[in-house]
């Protein structure tokens, strides 16, 4: 399956800076493939080490962490010559091993010639806070669930994709186009970007043997919780990550405490919503005070929403029936739109939006999205369906006047003075060229 991830990964090895290579993300999202399948096309070998499967391989990195003594040492456990530029070195599982994260330090400085690659599904919970992570010593990439675009790739619609991400008219699509892409977009609703998901429904195209394979992934990552978590927050895990897609089913989606139990307070979930941010498993939009630069200065911590990081895996939380995808536009507002907010979550996340932020007006206007993008804070609002109330955009525009109101819809392309309507399946580039 070809993702987008090949050309960060071939744009690394070519790096004149190169370090050693860190992907991470949630689990189950193809780093293991990815990695794998670069270094068959890019390189003339592949040594491929996984820490958690193979516990002894830590015992190579209890003594002496010199790149050249680490180097000799994986040869023999591999029984392959370790050629510099023309070897992958794949650490799989790294956070297993600390001191295999740490060496890549030593190998960045010593033995840049070397090409390492560590990936982690847990790296973030396994390494936050942990001294002698390789800070500055290493190249970050992350790898989030597959996003439409990836979608179209998957699906055989190169084209389709290359038409949308050059398009620079604001002119309408042709309605044939849009229609078609709107009915690819409910598909996407409901099938997610989790490769295994992706690759049975472009195998068979059965909802539900997608579904099936979706509430396996669920089951999983709810085991990863009771392995790899500390006992004390178990519960509080999975708590907040069963209570995600009901929170979002509300009106207002900001995340309440009370809604899980009445005594219920935020300090008491703090270190749990924080587990499951680290694991890549979830993403956090916080309400802001007032749109200036930078958002993160006027972020409120204690009010937020959560999205689950895989719109796939929300509808089959959430228990969505399949035939929704195919019966008008019921898909885009089961459970009052939270789905086609999920949705733009996780493009904007997925896009280099690493922190996402909403606004709200004393609780009369809300704007789904704020965006920072060319030195301007550009408002965001996501609707449900062909929606064209823009009530909220109006208030905010009336407090801040920005250059350009933005709003994601199932409509066409459409420009209307200062409001600029984008369909939704364009989330991953609303700004490209326009």
């Amino acid at each position: 399956m070809e993702r987008d991830i090949y050309q960060h990964l071939a744009e690394w090895k070519r790096s004149h800076r190169r370090k050693p290579l860190v992907l991470n993300g949630a689990r189950q999202v193809g780093k293991t493939y990815a990695l794998r399948h670069f270094g068959k096309n890019a390189y003339e070998s592949v040594v491929y080490l996984n820490f958690e499967k193979d516990e002894r391989l830590a015992s190579y990195f209890e003594g002496s962490l010199d790149p050249k003594e680490l180097i000799r040492l994986i040869m023999i456990h591999a029984a392959i010559d370790i050629e510099p530029e023309k070897t992958l070195i794949i650490f799989d599982e790294v956070q297993e091993c600390p001191r295999a994260l740490n060496s890549l330090k030593y190998f960045c400085e010593e033995a840049s010639n070397y090409h390492i690659a560590a990936a982690g599904s847990l790296l973030g919970v396994k390494t936050a806070g942990e001294r002698g992570f390789p800070v500055g010593k290493v190249n970050f990439l992350h790898l989030s669930p597959l996003t439409f675009f990836e979608f179209l790739t998957a699906l055989g619609q190169g084209r389709t994709r290359q038409l949308l991400e050059e398009y620079s008219s604001f002119e309408p699509l042709p309605s044939a186009i849009h229609d078609k892409l709107i009915q690819l977009l409910k598909v996407y609703f409901f099938v997610g970007g989790m490769p295994e998901a992706v690759v049975e429904y472009v195998k068979t195209e059965n909802m539900d043997a997608v579904r099936d394979i979706q509430l396996e992934i669920l089951n999983a990552y709810e085991k990863d919780f009771a392995k790899h978590a500390p006992p004390h927050e178990i519960m509080k895990i999975t708590t907040v990550w069963r209570e995600v897609h009901r929170q979002l089913a509300k009106e207002n989606k900001k995340f309440i405490f009370s809604a899980i139990r009445k005594s219920a307070r935020a300090r008491d979930y703090e270190d749990a919503i924080q587990w499951l941010l680290d694991a890549g498993l979830i993403h956090k939009s916080c309400r802001v005070e007032a749109p200036k630069f930078p958002l993160s200065a006027y972020a409120e911590s204690n009010i937020f929403k959560l999205f689950l990081f895989d719109i796939g895996l929300l509808g089959a939380q959430s228990h969505l029936s399949a035939k929704v995808t195919i019966e008008g536009d019921q898909l885009f507002t089961e459970f009052k739109g939270a789905l086609t907010e999920n949705f733009v979550a996780q493009e904007l996340t997925a896009n280099d939006k690493s922190a996402l932020y909403y606004w709200m007006s004393e609780g009369t206007a809300e704007v789904d999205f704020l965006i920072e993008e060319d030195h301007a804070i550009y408002p965001l609002e996501v609707k449900a369906g062909a929606s064209q109330k823009k009530k909220s955009l109006l208030v905010y525009n009336q407090k801040y006047q920005p250059s350009k109101l933005v709003r994601a819809t199932t409509m066409n392309l459409k420009h209307d003075g200062s409001i600029y309507n984008y369909p939704l399946y364009m989330a991953s580039n609303l700004f490209n060229k326009r």
